[in-house]
């Protein structure tokens, strides 16, 4: 089996938050985002983004196109500025903008991990004055849909006080407030599309960056609005048809609860109060065995899940009648 190979691939990572805001909407006070009719949170692909980008760049030392730099005024980079770094660095000077555009892409390609697995559109400054500035525009290899928490959650608004005074001369110090989500269980979606790493330049090595830093990305969260988030199962199914795919696995996700009747009834609090059922993901992956070459997992078994078993340290099916491969993550 060819495993160096890219392949067509469809994701599911669920992550828990305990007494955080997994993603502040800046339109809504900060409040966590929110599907108000179905009270389940919402996360975006942005925010998960940022935290495989923060990984890569902090922990394995991959430079990223999207972060702050400062110029030596003090103010941070605008995005021609940034695309201007790796301009400098090709060595040549470019008789056009558009050939100023090709050389910045290369340059990006092959240097920026993030360009490679998102894509992104990066603005290019004109050379001469007489010409229109440009964009670098590359479609990412790599999307998420937006998460959403398994059950429903509600968020609880807190106030405290701040170290310092609430002006010039006055004896009160200032408030701050804030809004959590006590638990939620969020799950993503996510495809990597081979046809769209033909242009982007990502590689099976960048995957394989890639589904490390879901993982441990996560766990490295600990900024005090985001500590206390945890990866409980990352699944990634690999097909060898290029053209394959079963589309939104998360939507055929369940979640039961292991309360009892007598049990009052709240919401959740703790990955032992339910049970993800895998059975259906598991079936209509089955189902089109013969377009998949194997499903490999990554799985925190304080979430108790329906499908799955751990054994002999590693991770096999509870049911029989699955017949692909299974593979653990190396870097659990």
């Amino acid at each position: 089996m060819e495993n160096n190979r890219l392949r067509r691939t469809e994701l599911i990572f669920i992550y828990d938050v305990t007494d955080t805001n997994p993603n502040g909407d800046p339109n809504d006070e900060n409040r966590p985002r929110m599907d108000v009719d179905s009270s389940r949170a919402k996360v975006s692909d942005v925010r998960l983004k940022r935290t495989i980008r923060d990984y890569l760049h902090v922990s394995r030392g991959e430079e990223i196109f999207c972060r702050q730099v400062e110029k030596p005024d003090g103010t941070i980079q605008e995005g021609k500025d940034r695309a201007d770094d790796f301009y400098k660095t090709v060595g040549k000077q470019a008789t056009s903008v558009l050939q100023k555009r090709d050389l910045i892409e290369k340059q990006l390609i092959a240097k920026c991990i993030d360009v490679r697995l998102f894509g992104g559109t990066v603005p290019v400054a004109a050379t001469k004055s007489q010409e229109k500035d440009s964009s670098v525009t590359l479609t990412g290899a790599v999307q998420f849909a937006m998460g959403t928490s398994l059950h429903r959650v509600a968020p609880v608004f807190l106030k405290g006080t701040g170290a310092f005074a609430s002006g010039q001369g006055k004896q009160k110090q200032t408030f701050r407030e804030e809004y959590i989500l006590p638990y939620a269980l969020i799950a993503f979606y996510g495809i990597v599309n081979q046809e769209a790493a033909n242009t982007t330049g990502m590689t099976a090595a960048d995957a394989e960056l890639l589904y490390e830093a879901i993982w441990n990305g996560t766990k490295n969260l600990i900024t005090r609005s985001k500590i206390g988030q945890c990866p409980l199962l990352l699944m990634a199914v690999e097909y060898k048809d290029p053209n394959a795919y079963i589309g939104r696995l998360d939507r055929f996700l369940k979640l039961t609860e292991n309360r009892t009747s007598e049990e009052p009834s709240q919401l959740v609090r703790r990955p032992d109060e339910v049970t993800l059922d895998l059975t259906s993901a598991l079936d209509a992956i089955q189902n089109r065995k013969q377009h998949v070459e194997r499903i490999r997992v990554a799985w925190d078994s304080r979430l108790p899940a329906t499908g799955l078993k751990r054994e002999d340290g590693q991770i096999k099916y509870t049911d029989g009648k699955i017949t692909i491969p299974i593979d653990g993550f190396a870097f659990v």
